[in-house]
């Protein structure tokens, strides 16, 4: 061993040590997965698999590392979107946001509608049936919490979350909650685009004259400068990751907790967010089991981030509604994909509104070779977002492009129109620089990934092609605002409580006076003792929550 190589393995040791795990002895191959484990996502923002792990050695990630050492990490996970709310409506839900509604960047919050035309904000009015899955998991007795992003392009029902917000904690939970095992979302922002030039003044923890620069950008100190602090930023969120995982062993909670770590879309740098090459698409994945077990395994396999819902149901033993389109790709108890569920030949990904900005792209991906189809090819490829120009590096880019000082390579984000079709072969073309729709050596691929395409469309039900203001129309009813959800009605009989909304859809959450601080998700009749009073609210997603009702024995009057 060299001493370059020496010293590498002294600070990889180091990291690990100062990151508070200890580690402990294989425990045996035997050991049984807990019957209803706790189930904690750290998941990150705006970063493709930039880690040590991944064979990305810019900076060391010693605890995700750790994570992947005593887990399974996965090679060929992609995002169905890349921009975060679309991405995360489609994870939430298990399904593509093209077929929810939530596929145009943003809805709530601010759509830009001086540009746009539409309300200022919406909450998607998904179809009836679908619901946010931590909601199944409630149902099933677990207690969930999400510190603190949702962005899922709605606004939640009361039904969902135990608690969401800054102090959500699984710590939080009392009394006879517990008991409860719990599903725990963290999420860390500190990989946000926004932190690029945020952070800019604080101390990289990346050397600028390491970094490897992509063709697709100038090899200038303004970006080796933006992608260091990129990978600083990373390195600050894997001590977050440490800092959670100690949380959690602290607790005596690590042997019987699953732990996912994942990242919402690609890199929070230009041509790589928003865009739905591999590049903007392509995450990382790792989940570790209880005792470690398949501890060390990789998977190759197609996976969608509409994947990880019907696989987190799965894994707490709840079967997942057959109106979600992702699958369960983990079996609790060997590891890998459950018998009954066949390998994803594809995987698909859309691109609609990024904020003020029109496009509509759909992709298909093979694991190898990746189809796009722009529908409005006389229109730019890059599409000018100024909450982007904020990124120095972007802003640099754009002044070379006005002075004609990028190369040809460096050009093509900028041509005035773009291919009505692209393909690419990732395995000789990583940076995805030749498109080969041209090349009758492959033909072959361009025809079946163009029918694959279609069917897609038409499976799925794509609503991109509809004019976001019709479709906004349409959720509401064609009135200028959100419809309500409908009062539920509350029927007593003795002890057993009925509760029901006539707004299909709707999810009602009740509460028991003296017993409840939070709203538990109504599924049957339930019990309750005589002389308590019964508080309901409904929730149709998209729609305005009810107003609450309150039944005390037979009485019924709306909550004032």
């Amino acid at each position: 061993m060299n001493v370059r190589s020496a010293l590498f393995v002294l600070l990889v040791a180091a990291a690990w040590l100062a990151s508070g795990w200890v580690s402990v002895p294989n425990p045996p191959a035997e050991a049984p997965l807990p019957q209803r484990p706790n189930i904690l996502w750290l998941s990150c923002e705006d970063m493709s698999p930039r880690l040590s792990c991944y064979g990305d050695s810019t900076v060391l990630t010693p605890n995700i590392d750790r994570l992947a050492r005593e887990g399974v990490r996965y090679t060929n996970v992609f995002c169905t979107a890349g921009v975060c709310a679309p991405s995360r409506n489609a994870i939430i839900t298990g399904m593509y946001q093209t077929s929810t509604g939530g596929h145009n960047m943003r809805t709530l919050y601010d759509t830009y509608p001086q540009q746009t035309g539409l309300p200022k904000t919406y909450s998607v009015v998904m179809p009836p049936a679908v619901k946010a899955f931590p909601e199944y998991l409630r149902a099933a007795d677990y207690y969930t919490t999400n510190n603190a992003k949702t962005d899922y392009q709605f606004e939640e029902p009361p039904t969902v979350w135990d608690e969401v917000g800054n102090k959500a904690h699984w710590r939080n939970r009392t009394g006879e909650a517990a008991k409860r095992p719990f599903f725990a979302i963290f999420n860390n922002v500190v990989t946000h685009e926004s932190q690029v030039w945020v952070r800019k003044d604080k101390p990289l923890r990346a050397d600028p004259a390491n970094i490897k620069v992509p063709p697709y950008y100038p090899d200038t100190k303004t970006v080796r400068q933006d992608m260091a602090r990129f990978y600083s930023n990373i390195r600050e969120m894997d001590d977050w990751v440490g800092d959670l995982l100690k949380q959690l062993d602290d607790d005596g909670l690590l042997d019987n907790t699953i732990i996912f770590f994942w990242s919402d879309h690609g890199d929070g740098l230009p041509f790589v967010k928003r865009e739905i090459y591999d590049r903007g698409l392509r995450v990382p994945l790792i989940v570790r089991f209880p005792n470690r077990q398949f501890a060390g395994t990789t998977r190759n396999e197609l996976i969608s981030m509409i994947d990880l819902a019907p696989t987190v149901l799965t894994l707490a033993g709840v079967k997942p509604p057959a109106y979600m389109q992702g699958q369960a790709f983990l079996d609790p108890q060997t590891g890998n994909r459950p018998q009954r569920i066949q390998p994803r030949r594809y995987i698909f990904a859309a691109r609609d509104r990024l904020d003020s900005e029109y496009d509509r792209v759909r992709t298909v991906h093979d694991g190898r070779y990746q189809y796009i189809r722009n529908f409005y090819p006389e229109r730019p490829l890059y599409m000018d977002i100024a909450y982007r120009r904020q990124q120095p590096m972007m802003a640099e880019m754009l002044q070379l492009r006005d002075a004609g000082q990028l190369n040809a390579v460096q050009m093509n984000w900028f041509r005035k129109t773009k291919p009505a079709e692209e393909l690419y072969d990732l395995q000789s073309d990583p940076y995805q620089l030749t498109n080969l729709t041209n090349q009758p050596a492959q033909a072959g691929h361009l025809k079946r990934l163009r029918s694959t395409m279609d069917n897609w469309l038409t499976d799925t039900r794509d609503l991109g092609g509809v004019p976001e203001k019709e479709l906004v129309r349409r959720m509401w009813n064609g009135q200028d605002t959100p419809p309500l959800t409908e009062t539920p009605r509350i029927s007593r009989s003795g002890e057993r409580v009925t509760i029901s909304c006539p707004t299909e859809g709707a999810s009602i959450g009740y509460k028991v006076s003296g017993e409840d601080t939070h709203w538990r998700v109504y599924q049957k009749p339930v019990a309750v003792a005589t002389g308590k009073t019964v508080t309901a609210i409904a929730m149709r997603i998209g729609y305005s929550p009810s107003p609450e009702i309150t039944s005390t024995g037979l009485q019924q009057a709306e909550k004032k």
